[in-house]
């Protein structure tokens, strides 16, 4: 087992912590991992786009001059497709995006894609991400301590919901807050930011996890 840093907010090494055997033993093919990539962006599409044809284009019903006699080609409305204000050719319609990925092929990715990040050094562990209140400035300072402010893009798993937290980062452009996976059901209600996916560990370039998210991601997807 590979044993990683755990630092506070300050950016002193407070503990370490052994990673289990699944985050260096799980490795996804590339091709799972593009997989699990298009589905979620796929599935993240509305498909509400839609466009008229020349038949729902209003206006256009009688001809525009006699077939024969004017020099000009034959025209039967002013709503075809080469018309100003006409339909579209071969409009789009809305239609539905979503794509399937299996549950297991989708995990071995995004776990994948952590240990990749573990094996680099681009994770740091901290033994709390929570804040008094929020402010932007407490967490310019945590990223600061860490080393790490100037980053162009850093992924932050929190272990559930927070409020104070989401706040005190939602001004950082560069930053995206995210939460490890839930233990609870489904179904189950209540706030909760949106679980960090492979997309999300693959384009950040630094990660700050929270000591409690890490143990979640182990409890949740080490069985």
């Amino acid at each position: 087992m590979a044993a990683i840093e755990i630092k506070d907010k300050a950016g002193k090494k407070v503990g370490s912590h052994d990673l289990s055997g699944f985050l260096t033993t799980i490795s996804a093919s590339h091709t799972s991992i593009h997989r699990a990539v298009v589905a979620e962006e796929s599935n993240s599409r509305q498909g509400t786009q839609s466009a008229k044809t020349r038949a729902e284009v209003r206006g256009g019903g009688r001809k525009p001059y006699k077939q024969k006699k004017t020099g000009n080609a034959r025209q039967g409305s002013i709503r075809g497709p080469h018309y100003a204000h006409g339909g579209m050719a071969l409009a789009v319609k809305p239609r539905n995006y979503d794509k399937k990925i299996n549950k297991q092929e989708r995990r071995a990715s995004i776990v994948s894609a952590l240990a990749m990040h573990f094996e680099a050094g681009n994770v740091s562990v901290v033994d709390s991400v929570a804040f008094a209140s929020p402010k932007t400035k407490d967490a310019i300072a945590l990223l600061t301590a860490l080393g790490i402010a100037g980053t162009k893009r850093i992924l932050v798993i929190l272990p559930e919901y927070d409020e104070v937290a989401l706040k005190s980062f939602s001004n950082l452009k560069n930053v995206v807050v995210r939460t490890a996976p839930a233990s609870v059901k489904k179904g189950e209600e209540g706030p909760r930011t949106q679980a960090f996916s492979a997309r999300d560990v693959l384009v950040a370039h630094k990660l700050v996890v929270a000591k409690d998210a890490l143990a979640r991601i182990e409890e949740v997807w080490s069985k």
